[in-house]
């Protein structure tokens, strides 16, 4: 005699094998990349350098779909809330993965711990301090000795609220005692250009906005928010450098994400075809052009990696009180 339990039970091993199936055959169709971020910024040319060796390693187009909107996280809860099957993949920042649960709290309609599952580092993208030519600071801790000297009455730059750079002068600000006080724009050009003008004394900034005017002669980097000296930039300190912030580091990182509850095989693949096209050279060298560290972590230290993030992102903007409005 057939039962109510038979019934359930072969439903549940119809699904299972048909699961099996699908993973088996990942991909057998294109794979959608959501940015949440317009075309030209550094998520979406990530993301499109990417694209081309992944498809190379899946079989499958991988194809780039903006969604800009809500400090990205109109594209980071479209995945969220997808089909957990590996067609639907987020291409990130830190700020809608570590910095929006915290800043956003009241709004953010998805769980990033739980929603979103790491699937591979891409790079990470240190600030770099920028001051104007004209002012006598060449170093980390020159840098720091002029804000401590005039407390209070300088001010820092960044391309918004709440962002990776605005977070960086803020831990300055925390970790060394000073009172810079943050003026935001709206992107980083607008914020590094009023630097060379003098209406603002620096500015932490990405380097692809910054290195025109470094380069002109108008800006000077003065150091860098990561532990290590940036490739790019030899000559300039991190900024930790300076005494009392030995233990400073603050910097944007780009990633592959997938929805909470993608299989695992599925999960594997994916990374497998980010790292290789990472492990080339010729990607490597694009990356670098724009600012960007390539650093590849296996998985586990990837996930590892945002949990820690996410802490230290949500303990800056607690400390400094930090809202969406300023």
């Amino acid at each position: 005699m057939i039962t109510r339990r038979h019934l359930t039970l072969s439903a549940a091993l119809a699904l299972a094998a048909g699961q099996a199936r699908a993973q088996g055959g990942y991909p057998d169709r294109p794979v959608k990349a959501i940015v949440g971020y317009p075309p030209g910024g550094g998520v979406d040319i990530v993301a499109r350098l990417l694209g081309e060796p992944m498809r190379g390693k899946l079989g499958q187009p991988v194809i780039v779909d903006n969604r800009p909107g809500a400090s990205a996280m109109i594209g980071a809860q479209a995945v969220a809330k997808a089909a957990p099957d590996g067609y639907t993949i987020l291409f990130a920042a830190a700020g809608e993965i570590a910095v929006n649960p915290s800043l956003y709290s009241d709004r953010i309609a998805y769980d990033a711990a739980r929603e979103l599952t790491p699937v591979a580092l891409c790079g990470t993208v240190p600030c770099v301090v920028v001051v104007p030519s004209t002012l006598p600071i060449h170093t980390p801790a020159e840098l720091i000795a002029y804000a401590r000297a005039k407390k209070g009455e300088l001010s820092f730059s960044s391309s918004g609220i709440g962002n990776p750079q605005h977070l960086a002068g803020e831990l300055m600000n925390h970790m060394a005692g000073t009172e810079v006080l943050h003026v935001p724009y709206r992107g980083s050009a607008p914020a590094v250009t009023d630097v060379a003008s003098g209406r603002v004394t620096m500015s932490f900034s990405s380097l692809g906005a910054a290195l025109p005017l470094i380069q002109s002669g108008k800006l000077r980097a003065v150091a860098v928010t990561s532990r290590e000296r940036m490739p790019q930039l030899p000559d300039v300190a991190p900024l930790r450098d300076a005494p009392g912030l030995e233990n400073y580091e603050l910097i944007n990182w780009f990633g592959v994400f997938a929805p909470g509850g993608t299989p695992a095989p599925v999960l594997e693949r994916l990374a497998a075809a980010a790292d290789a096209a990472l492990a080339e050279p010729s990607l490597t060298a694009k990356l670098m052009e724009q600012g960007i560290i390539p650093r590849r972590l296996a998985p586990e230290a990837f996930r590892a990696f945002v949990r820690e993030e996410t802490q230290k992102f949500a303990t800056i903007i607690r400390d400094a009180r930090i809202t969406p409005e300023g």
